[in-house]
């Protein structure tokens, strides 16, 4: 079957051939998209994990045991069931195995793709207004909604802690070095402190700081860090790079995916963080890998990449190529060591103060 569209062109009458098979795969990919919607509730509201370990439950057994309204909570009922998240077995509830992925805490968990897709609902109507006035709200666009900022930490951390663990902590050595002088490492842009506590869990006498403007994502960080018992060697306070709120020099400091976030200052960025380097100290910047092939961005793997840099323009960043890093590096007077990871997505580059 083929529906043709008039052209909202310069050529009045001019129509356009749409394929029943195009329709039928955006339509899909709605209701793809409005089932992640209907997860993001779930994990916002902790629905998931209160269904797992009630192992069934009925909307107002639900209410007693989250204190959510009941008129809510029935229709989130409903749509999570339609969109399969949620079975029935006897007349009560119970989680699906596609309900089971979005458990936050769960290895593997889907949790990411359902907060990357309300953000990314956000960032789109964002786009689709300031598009018409070249605006750049810059970074107060994501505390324009409440559960983003809530969820944006776990997120970052359900999605790159198995590429560290995995792929980055196994090449590189530069941590090990750290921990056999009970270095220091100091984390700018911390959010919830998982890269500090999976690094403090892993190297027993490495010592780390995070630095972070939200006042919520340090005490968050703090609370997982008493949860680790890892408390003792870590601290999370407020600052950033501007803000380099620790005293004396330091072994490493780590920016994940912040350097894009404060390009704009480069010059004075690295400035910094050479002076807060010990004699052959380290800076491990960790950003996506923004590829030169434009052709390179249709496969699955990079499609996102593209839409978040689109979102990225929303606050004022763009993502950048290693060369550029690797340049602001050397421009320093910092050697440079680069290493490519999550099948070339991502990219590490390392600078040593000579």
């Amino acid at each position: 079957m083929t529906y043709y569209v008039e052209s909202a062109g310069e050529r009045p009458g001019f129509y356009m051939n749409i394929t029943k098979e195009i329709r039928e795969q955006a339509m899909a990919q709605m209701q793809g998209a409005m089932a992640l919607h209907v997860a993001y509730i779930g994990i916002y509201n902790g629905l998931f994990s209160a269904i797992a370990e009630m192992k069934t439950a009925n909307p107002d057994e639900l209410t007693v045991r989250t204190g959510l309204d009941i008129g809510y909570l029935q229709r989130w009922c409903d749509a999570a069931f339609g969109f399969g998240l949620l079975d029935e077995v006897d007349g009560k509830l119970t989680l699906s195995d596609p309900g089971k992925a979005f458990i936050s805490d769960a290895i593997g968990t889907a949790m990411p793709f359902a907060v990357q897709s309300m953000i990314s609902a956000h960032m789109a109507e964002r786009a689709a207004v300031l598009m018409r006035s070249g605006e750049r709200p810059g970074e107060k666009v994501l505390a324009e909604r409440q559960s983003i900022i809530a969820l944006f930490g776990p997120m970052l951390e359900a999605m790159f802690s198995g590429i560290f663990e995995e792929q980055i902590l196994q090449k590189l050595p530069v941590y090990k070095e750290a921990d056999e002088n009970g270095g220091l490492v100091v984390d700018l842009g911390c959010g919830n402190g998982w890269y500090l506590r999976r690094l403090a869990l892993r190297f027993p006498r490495l010592r780390g700081i995070g630095l972070d403007d939200f006042q919520e994502n340090i005490d968050h960080a703090n609370r997982l860090a008493q949860r680790d018992s890892v408390a003792g060697r870590l601290a999370f306070i407020k600052g950033n790079t501007y803000e380099f709120s620790v005293k004396g020099t330091v072994d490493i400091i780590t920016m994940n995916r912040v350097l894009h976030h404060v390009w704009e200052d480069r010059h004075k960025v690295f400035k910094i963080l050479k002076e807060r380097l010990k004699t052959s100290g380290s800076v491990v910047i960790w950003e996506p890998n923004w590829p030169r092939n434009r052709s390179e961005l249709r496969s699955p793997a990079k499609r996102g990449m593209a839409f978040q840099n689109l979102a990225e323009h929303i606050m004022g960043n763009r993502f950048l190529y290693p060369e550029e890093i690797e340049a602001e590096f050397h421009s320093a007077g910092m050697e440079t060591d680069t290493h490519f990871f999550a099948n070339g997505n991502d990219v590490v580059v390392i600078g040593r103060k000579q």
